[in-house]
């Protein structure tokens, strides 16, 4: 079994909202063979909280707007580490990008099908670790350490 075309159309869209609002290292997994409670998972992530609850909103607009699709549950709200909606179709996490290497989440679902997604989410693969040396670089206060 593969992902549904709604799935695909949800997941699309949601990777393209993340990464207008500059999302960090946007992938989408096919889950349908290994799990029977959603289709798609995608993930993403975020260098600070503000960033993630931003995306997130993001996100849910989005898909409200253009897809009429609601999330049937939002949780992690209260501290903005950790988002996930799910709209039972796809789940969308979207993490403090500190969380997305402690939990990494990758490794779980790496024999999973990626699914295709727009150049611009592509794009922002590698933007985690650009950003963590930038900002190691900042930090020592060398010089090219500035966003």
């Amino acid at each position: 079994m593969t992902a549904t075309d709604r799935s695909i159309e949800l997941i699309t869209a949601a990777a393209q909202a993340a990464a207008d609002k500059l999302a960090h290292d946007v992938i989408a997994y096919d889950v349908s063979d290994v799990l029977s409670i959603t289709d798609a998972f995608l993930l993403a992530s975020a260098p600070n909280d503000r960033q993630v609850k931003s995306i997130v909103d993001e996100i849910e607009e989005r898909l409200q707007k253009e897809l009429g699709a609601k999330p049937v549950r939002r949780e992690g709200d209260r501290e903005s580490r950790w988002i996930l909606l799910d709209y039972v179709d796809i789940v969308v996490h979207v993490q403090h990008s500190e969380e997305r290497v402690f939990y990494a989440l990758e490794r779980l679902w790496k024999d999973c099908p990626e699914i295709e997604l727009p150049a611009d989410a592509k794009a922002t693969r590698g933007k985690a670790a650009e950003h963590a040396r930038l900002q190691a670089a900042e930090d020592a206060g060398e010089p090219g350490g500035e966003w």
